[in-house]
């Protein structure tokens, strides 16, 4: 866990930087790939968002959904990532849809830098290696 400072200019320059974002993506994509076939099944994807919890919790505290309703929200969430209506998800599906996630959460941002506390035990946190990214400018020698 750590405190970064960001905005939304951190975050788009991490997805504009092609080859930066492309290689987080697909190292999260081959985590999600359990069973290494090249594509996400319905399932494999949302053991991901299970772990993320990010339906479960309010602002940290436990709230009970019924499980019809994330259910419901789980496959929404795929149907989006299933862009071709495949029935599951391959490495340039994923990359889109995280992109424009990511662009999501930078149009959110906006200019204005804020403090967040990011976990990232697996390496694997998008906002920070974003950060990284970022403070790699800064300290690369002249």
């Amino acid at each position: 866990m750590g405190v970064v400072i960001l905005d939304g200019t951190t975050v788009r320059s991490f997805v504009e930087d092609e080859s930066e974002f492309n290689k987080s993506v697909d190292s999260r994509f081959n985590a999600l790939d359990i069973n290494s076939d090249g594509v996400l099944s319905k399932n494999e994807l949302r053991k991901a968002f299970e772990s993320f919890r990010l339906l479960e919790s309010h602002f940290g505290v436990d709230v009970v959904t019924p499980p019809e309703e994330l259910t419901q929200l789980y496959d929404a969430i795929f149907d989006k990532f299933d862009g071709d209506h495949s029935g599951t998800v391959d490495l340039q599906e994923f990359r889109v849809e995280m992109k424009n996630i990511m662009l999501a959460i930078a149009d959110g941002l906006g200019s204005s830098p804020i403090q967040m506390v990011l976990e990232d035990e697996d390496g694997q946190s998008f906002l920070k290696k974003a950060v990284d990214l970022e403070a790699s400018k800064f300290t690369q020698p002249m």
